[in-house]
């Protein structure tokens, strides 16, 4: 088989041969390792460089020579120009295979302490229309493929400046200022689809302007849509101004096409940036909020609620994490990284106390907003730094933790938290990681007192490399 040298923008041939992480095959070009994007174990791929670095390199296949027998049809139209669910072209079996095995090479590896057989990794009952939230944008300029461009009859040079090309849906990997006008999603339940249509139909009719990133103009900026197991639809509609007419001539509009929404709301930004958690959303149609339920839990989303977004699985994920618990009703737990105070909830009827600790204020008045809509008199939650909060009073007034259950961000724990917690030394320890890269890096740290004595992977996103995993810690 012909293989062009390294060196070469473009490599020709390559046979992939294995799976590493990130979502991505591997190929080996004399002694180098190439990562690749889009292909899988079995392909025979022509590869474009991205990365060159001296021992590796990055690319993406652009050529399939030969398709490799453990490939599958992707479901969706906009397979391999969305960023989203990269993996349709793998068996699930096949993604379940190479997840369990990335959270172990990554905990052996990266972690270089001693680990219990792994737990065989959980998987999803359903691997379409599993999440409960989805955020589109909206854009003036629609990202067209390679073949739109390369059809179209206008020759190059006589083009000129980029014409208005109204787009809703998902923005394209490292492109910041093009959006993919989505036109069916399987990530959500219905009604997604019949609201991401019906608002972007309606507001190119009436000529509403879309966002420029680029130019920061525009009216309309972003589509957030909640859709829960109880039924409940909340809808947020961002706008960069209030135009009153117009916006409500939008909403009414939406309202009447989709007579499904609970909660309708739109938010004022500004800014920038799309991130609205320094903004106050405010309500149209409805209560405000939808309510989500976890076994016979409920829980209040709010518009800047946090919530694991895959609520069947989160479930299973709570489950696993009150299990390696191993309560017995007499344990004060503390759920740091507690947000919503979700998990601290889930677990607080076989725990005597549980002390939630989160950073940011906002979460902490919905976790106690949880709390009372679940009569769970016995959990108390505090906004601040971990940290800063857990001190030898604070100790002296809650009492000291039997069990921590510490839930953090991608970048894992800040290492003087990990210093807290072999300080704190409660006898069991549950560490859930959406990273277990990060998580390997902590469990290491956290051996001088704690051996690791369960493990338990749990695939919350099929069709993306992601991967939650469960550890169960005991101090030595």
């Amino acid at each position: 088989m012909g293989r062009k040298k390294i060196k070469n923008q473009v490599l020709e041939q390559l046979l992939v041969e294995n799976y590493a992480a990130e979502g991505k095959s591997l190929s080996r070009v004399n002694g180098k390792v190439i990562f690749i994007e889009g292909a899988v174990p079995g392909d025979v791929v022509d590869v474009l460089l991205g990365k060159n670095k001296k021992d590796w390199a990055e690319g993406k296949a652009i050529r399939f020579h030969t398709l490799s027998a453990g490939r599958t049809e992707p479901f969706c139209n906009h397979f391999g120009v969305c960023g989203g669910c990269k993996w349709q072209m793998l068996p699930y079996e096949k993604q379940l295979e190479y997840k369990q095995n990335e959270v172990e090479q990554n905990l052996r590896r990266l972690g270089h302490i001693h680990l219990p057989p792994l737990l065989p990794i959980l998987g999803c009952d359903k691997t379409v229309r599993y999440r409960n939230k989805l955020e589109f944008t909206f854009s003036n300029h629609r990202y067209k493929t390679w073949d739109e461009i390369q059809n179209d009859p206008i020759p190059l040079q006589l083009r000129g400046e980029r014409k208005e090309d109204p787009a809703l849906g998902f923005h394209v990997p490292r492109i910041f200022d093009k959006v993919i006008d989505i036109t069916t999603c399987h990530l959500m339940e219905e009604p997604t689809n019949l609201i991401k249509n019906t608002v972007r139909d309606f507001s190119i009719q009436q000529g509403y302007p879309f966002y420029d990133i680029r130019r920061h103009t525009g009216w309309l900026r972003n589509l957030i849509i909640r859709v829960c197991t109880t039924g409940e639809v909340m809808v947020n509609i961002c706008l960069a101004y209030d135009e009153k007419a117009e916006r409500e001539r939008l909403l009414n509009h939406l309202l009447e096409q989709v007579p499904s929404i609970t909660t309708l709301l739109y938010t004022i930004n500004s800014k920038k940036n799309d991130s609205i958690y320094d903004l106050a959303p405010q309500i149209y149609y409805g209560k405000g909020y939808i309510t989500e339920c976890l076994e016979d839990f409920q829980f209040k989303i709010s518009p800047k609620s946090f919530f694991q977004t895959n609520s069947r699985q989160g479930e299973k994920l709570y489950q696993v994490t009150r299990d390696f618990a191993e309560l017995t009703g007499k344990e004060t737990v503390y759920d740091l990284y507690c947000g919503t105070g979700s998990i601290g909830i889930f677990v607080s009827k076989l725990a005597k106390k549980v002390i939630g600790v989160e950073l940011i204020p906002e979460a902490i008045t919905d976790a106690k907003e949880n709390a009372l809509l679940n009569n769970m008199a016995h959990t108390r939650f505090f906004a601040g730094d971990v940290i800063a909060v857990c001190n030898d009073a604070f100790f002296e007034q809650h009492g000291k933790p039997d069990v921590i259950i510490t839930d953090p961000p991608r970048a894992g724990m800040h290492e003087k938290l990990v210093r807290k917690i072999l300080e704190m030394q409660a006898p069991l320890v549950v560490y859930v990681s959406c990273n277990s890269a990060t998580q390997a890096r902590d469990l290491q740290l956290l051996h001088e007192k704690y051996e690791v004595t369960k493990v338990q992977p749990v695939d919350m996103f099929p069709h993306t490399h992601h991967i939650e995993n469960v550890v169960q810690l005991k101090l030595k």
